[in-house]
C-alpha cells in the first residue's frame, strides 16, 4: 500500500473519453489516448489495503487485485504484468470489455466510488506490450498429446494457450473466417480495436498452437472424425443461439437479429466490404433490448449516420444508487449507467422520445407493422409495469425502418451438428450438460463458456477457459499444475 490515504485524499477519475462530436466520426476507441497513463498511479493509491478484498471474490479469475494495485502505484509495471497476467490471459480484453463486477465488490464501494480497477487492468496490459513485457511463452517440451478446440472466443482462446503452454499440441477450430468469434464480429471497433486481438493471436502462434479458420465442426468437418484425430475436445462455441422476438410483424423485411447487423459493421471495418448492406444510414432504427449488444448497435447506428435510433428496455429505469435491501454491498447492481454509445445518442439526441439518452425503459413491443412491400415502417410498444403487465392506454408507435432484436442468446446453436453428431447431452436450459470436472457424458470431450455455462460475461468465460484447461491436461496427464479458477457449477455473487 504505496499511500495509506490514498482513498481518503484523492478523488476517482476514470478514463477519459473523446468528444462526442469527434468519436462519432470515426470507428476508433472512444478514450482519448495517453490519457490514462498519467493519472493512474494516483487511481490505484485509492486502494485501500482492505483486509479481506472482495474484489477477489467477485471476479471468477481471482485477478490480485491489491497487488498489481500497488505495483503500479510504485511504477513498477513489470511484476504488475506478472501478476496481472497470473491470473488473466488477456487483460486488455477483459480491461475494455469487462462491465468490472470486481468494482462492485470494492471494498472503498460501501460508502465511495470504487477504485478504478478496470482502468488499472487496461494500462498495465497496454503498458506491458509497450515494454516488451508479455513475450511468446512457448513450453520447453511437447507431452505427445493432441487437443481441439473448436470456437475462438475467449473461453476457447484461454484454454487452448493454458494447454499450448503446457506442452500439448493444440489446434483452435473457427467457422469464421478470422479468429476472435464475437470478440471479431459482435464487439465494434469503437469498444476495442482488432489490433488487440491480433496481437495475442500472434503470441499464440508464436508459442505453438494452430488455427484452422472457416473450418465449420459439424458442417465442414464431421465432429466424430475430430473426435478421433485427437486425445480430447473442448467444446467452446459459444452461446449462439439467438433469442426470438413472437410477436405479429416479425415476418417484415428490416426486422433483423443484432447478431446479423453488428458482423456486418465490423467486416467494413476488416475491410471486406465498402458499406453494410444493413446500413442504419438515414434509417429510422429501434433496437429491442436493453443490454450490452444493444449499446453495440446504437453506437454503430449512430456512426453509421441513422435518422433516428431508439432502444427499448423492457426493465423499469433502474436509480443511480445500489438499493442495499434488494442487492447488496458486494454484489453487482444493477445501476442507471451511462455507455459511451448513450452518451452519443444522449447529446446528439439521436432519439427525441425517449427517457433517457436513446432509451425507453418500460417498453414492451407488441407488433410491427409495415408498408405495401412488406417493409417494417413501425413498431408499436406498450408501457409495462414491474411484472410486465400492459400499462393501460400507454400505447404508442415508433417509426422504424430497421429494428434490431437485442435479446440475448440461449445457449449453443444446433443446427451446425456438432451436438448431434457426438451425441452430446444438454442440460434443461439446452446448453451442453457437462460434470464437476467439465466433462461431457462423451469421453474425452470437454465443454467451456458460453456453450456450457449460458450466456455470461467475458470475465466469466475466461475464467472457464482457463478452468477446463487444467481439467483436459489431469485427464491427459493425470495430474495437472494448471490453475483451476472456477468450477463449471459456480455463479456470480447474489442475495
Amino acid at each position: 500500500m504505496a499511500d495509506p490515504k490514498g482513498f481518503m485524499t484523492t478523488p476517482r477519475q476514470d478514463w477519459p473519453r473523446r468528444p462526442v462530436e469527434e468519436r462519432v466520426r470515426d470507428w476508433e476507441e472512444v478514450y482519448v489516448p495517453g490519457a490514462l497513463l498519467p493519472i493512474i498511479s494516483k487511481q490505484a493509491d485509492r486502494c485501500m489495503d482492505c483486509g479481506v478484498p472482495f474484489c477477489h471474490d467477485a471476479c471468477p479469475l481471482g485477478n490480485l487485485i491489491p497487488e498489481w494495485n500497488d505495483l503500479v502505484s510504485r511504477d513498477d509495471w513489470r511484476a504488475a504484468s506478472d501478476r496481472l497476467h497470473a491470473t488473466n490471459n488477456f487483460p486488455e480484453f477483459t480491461g475494455r470489455l469487462c462491465p468490472a463486477p470486481c468494482e462492485a465488490g470494492c471494498v472503498l464501494a460501501i460508502n465511495q466510488p470504487a477504485v478504478t480497477i478496470k482502468n488499472v487492468e487496461v494500462a498495465i496490459a497496454d503498458r506491458a506490450w509497450e515494454l516488451g513485457l508479455t513475450p511468446p511463452r512457448p513450453p520447453e517440451r511437447l507431452s505427445g498429446r493432441t487437443v481441439a478446440v473448436i470456437g475462438s472466443g475467449p473461453a476457447g482462446l484461454a484454454a487452448a494457450q493454458q494447454l499450448t503452454r503446457a506442452g500439448h499440441t493444440v489446434a483452435v477450430y473457427e467457422k469464421d473466417d478470422r479468429i476472435g468469434g464475437l470478440m471479431r464480429y459482435g464487439i465494434p471497433e469503437f469498444k476495442m480495436e482488432k489490433r488487440h486481438l491480433e496481437r495475442r493471436v500472434e503470441q499464440m502462434r508464436a508459442e505453438g498452437t494452430k488455427f484452422r479458420t472457416s473450418t465449420a465442426v459439424g458442417r465442414d468437418i464431421g465432429a466424430a472424425e475430430l473426435r478421433a484425430r485427437y486425445d480430447a475436445v473442448v467444446i467452446a462455441t459459444g452461446a449462439t443461439a439467438w433469442r426470438e422476438l413472437d410477436v405479429p410483424g416479425r415476418e417484415l423485411a428490416g426486422v433483423r437479429q443484432a447478431m446479423e447487423y453488428l458482423p456486418l459493421a465490423n467486416r467494413v471495418r476488416e475491410g471486406d466490404l465498402e458499406v453494410s448492406p444493413m446500413s442504419a444510414a438515414g434509417q429510422h432504427v429501434v433496437i429491442v433490448g436493453g443490454g450490452d449488444t444493444g449499446a453495440d448497435c446504437l453506437g454503430t447506428a449512430v456512426r453509421e449516420g441513422a435518422a433516428s435510433v431508439t432502444q427499448l428496455d423492457i426493465y423499469a429505469q433502474p436509480g443511480a444508487e445500489r438499493d442495499e435491501d434488494a442487492e447488496p454491498w458486494p454484489t453487482y447492481p444493477k445501476l442507471y449507467r451511462l455507455s459511451a454509445a448513450h452518451e452519443e445518442a444522449r447529446e446528439l439526441r439521436t432519439a427525441p422520445a425517449a427517457d433517457a439518452d436513446a432509451r425507453l425503459f418500460a417498453a414492451s413491443t407488441l407488433r410491427f407493422t409495415g408498408d405495401a412491400d412488406g417493409h417494417v415502417r413501425s413498431l408499436h410498444l406498450v408501457e409495462v409495469d414491474a411484472r410486465r403487465r400492459p400499462v393501460p392506454d400507454s400505447g404508442r408507435s415508433l417509426p422504424a425502418d430497421l429494428v434490431l432484436l437485442a435479446l440475448g442468446f440461449s445457449g449453443p446453436d444446433l443446427k451446425d451438428g456438432l451436438v448431434r453428431q457426438l451425441g452430446l447431452d444438454l442440460d434443461a436450459r439446452g446448453t451442453v450438460a457437462r460434470d464437476a470436472g467439465f466433462a461431457t457424458n462423451v469421453p474425452g470431450v470437454f465443454a467451456a463458456g458460453d456453450a456450457a455455462r449460458g450466456q455470461s460475461l467475458i470475465v466469466w468465460a475466461i475464467a472457464e477457459g482457463r478452468a477446463v484447461a487444467a481439467a483436459v491436461d489431469h485427464h491427459l496427464t493425470g495430474t495437472s499444475r494448471l490453475p483451476a479458477p472456477i468450477g463449471p457449477y459456480d455463479r456470480p455473487m447474489a442475495v
